[in-house]
């Protein structure tokens, strides 16, 4: 039986959205502030010696330098003022995020609702700015020891630090924004975008290496069907739920009585989204970043150790990344997207409750047995589509736009946006009917005419 809603969303039309006046300037204040993230990756770090900077990156790009390269939207590449990206705020979430689990006076501080959320926030800030300095600091010396840098010196470490620290603070300014006023998740539409805009340039490559030679036409086949593959794997994993039945008693209000009806309560097979990806690879990313732009003769033994075996396609990297896919696939669902405690108490305050399970602490017990069966195929999925496409990539030197993590970006994020999209369409549909008929019932007031006076 097809709801109401479900039917309305199924007409809903795309010319809708010329009369929805506030979504039409939330994806105009969207697309606005990526523009202005794109801009930025294109103003260069002061201090930089561009041809040198080129010829480094055209070796690198192969390695991790284009992976990390990928991420920051080819800002890195070009050591333009967004060349850190947003990766310094993710990795701060993530250390914040743990922090919560384990220290009890910040999970004081997450129960107390939105005063405690914002101190969080905060907190995060705070995190994004220590771990953003180490990281320019250190990209900075590195551009140094790289002869990277015009005229080195402290002058140019502490611009570039400032510059580069400034740059990520910005965008983790646009990505609240978005988030909050906009249209979309905006950190990961930053990441989305970063990705999106360079995949032309990665095609003209690849087909260049066709002609050329370097790569077999059958490779080249061949990867184009990898990836439809993935993108139609993608979408059906991430719209496959498992439907818990949920039951509603029937109650009385005053001299009315309701009859109980039945629902069910949705669990996605993949609830943490696009999330846990983007996690493990700015994990991965945050020790190799510096060693990068760094001379063999100055990398230290760790560095040279992390960056022989945490290399991509490295036996050391595809385990790390798929244990840190399935660990943040875990962490993430269970402490952000869904809470089965939480779950549970709204359904006993709504006087709902899973047939055969008792309201409060069983339901919750139920719901996290649910969740935890569901997501072991969940992160399966992930590592699976973030591992395998990664492996052919790098037998065969595909570029690192085609890899199952960017591929699984682009396909969550523009699901979700679209998704959301939808919802503000559904809403302004709403409204609009509920106007209509209050316009209705006011013209039948006044059609109505009074006893005629005799």
């Amino acid at each position: 039986m097809v709801s109401a809603a479900e039917q309305m969303a199924a007409n809903t039309s795309w010319s809708a959205l010329g009369k929805a006046t506030d979504l039409r300037n939330r994806i105009l204040f969207t697309l606005a502030l990526l523009i202005v993230y794109r801009l930025g990756t294109f103003i260069p770090v002061p201090g930089i010696d561009g041809q040198a900077l080129r010829e480094f990156m055209e070796q690198a790009g192969q390695g991790i330098g284009g992976m990390v390269s990928m991420f920051t939207g080819g800002a890195l590449g070009r050591m333009g003022i967004f060349a850190l990206g947003i990766m310094p705020y993710i990795s701060a979430s993530i250390i914040v995020q743990l922090l919560t689990s384990m220290v009890p006076a910040l999970e004081q501080l997450k129960k107390e609702g939105e005063q405690g959320r914002k101190k969080i926030n905060q907190y995060t800030r705070f995190g994004t700015v220590a771990l953003a300095t180490v990281q320019a600091y250190g990209l900075a010396v590195s551009l140094e020891s790289g002869d990277l840098a015009t005229d080195p010196g402290m002058f140019f470490r502490m611009s570039t630090m400032i510059t580069l620290v400034g740059g990520t603070m910005f965008l983790m300014w646009l990505g609240e924004q978005i988030t909050a006023r906009g249209i979309g998740n905006g950190i990961s539409l930053i990441i989305f975008v970063g990705i999106i805009a360079e995949v032309p340039a990665a095609l003209a490559q690849f087909f260049a290496s066709g002609r050329s030679g370097a790569i077999s036409p059958a490779v080249i086949i061949g990867v184009i069907v990898m990836v439809i593959a993935v993108i139609t794997f993608v979408v059906f994993m991430e719209r496959a739920l498992r439907k818990i039945h949920i039951q509603y008693p029937r109650r009385q209000a005053g001299m009315k009585v309701y009859e109980g009806g039945s629902s069910h309560l949705p669990v996605k097979v993949n609830p943490a989204g696009v999330i846990p990806a983007i996690f493990a690879s700015s994990l991965l990313l945050l020790p190799v970043t510096i060693s990068t732009f760094s001379s063999g003769a100055t990398n230290g033994p760790i560095m040279s150790w992390l960056l022989a075996n945490f290399g991509p396609g490295q036996p050391l990297y595809l385990l790390f990344f798929a244990s840190m896919i399935v660990f943040f696939a875990y962490f993430y669902t269970f402490n952000v997207s869904f809470k089965p405690d939480d779950v549970a108490d709204n359904l006993k305050k709504q006087n709902g409750f899973v047939p055969g399970i008792r309201p409060g602490k069983k339901t919750a017990e139920y719901l996290e047995y649910v969740v935890n069966r569901v997501l072991v195929l969940g992160s399966v999925y992930l590592t699976a589509v973030c591992l395998l496409p990664e492996i052919l990539r790098n037998q065969f030197a595909i570029p690192f736009y085609f890899g199952g993590t960017s591929v699984l970006i682009i396909v969550s994020v523009t699901m979700d946006t679209i998704q959301q999209v939808q919802s503000h369409l559904l809403a302004h549909q709403y409204e609009g009917l509920i106007e209509k008929s209050q316009l209705r019932g006011k013209g039948k007031k006044r059609g109505r005419k009074g006893p005629a006076r005799r």
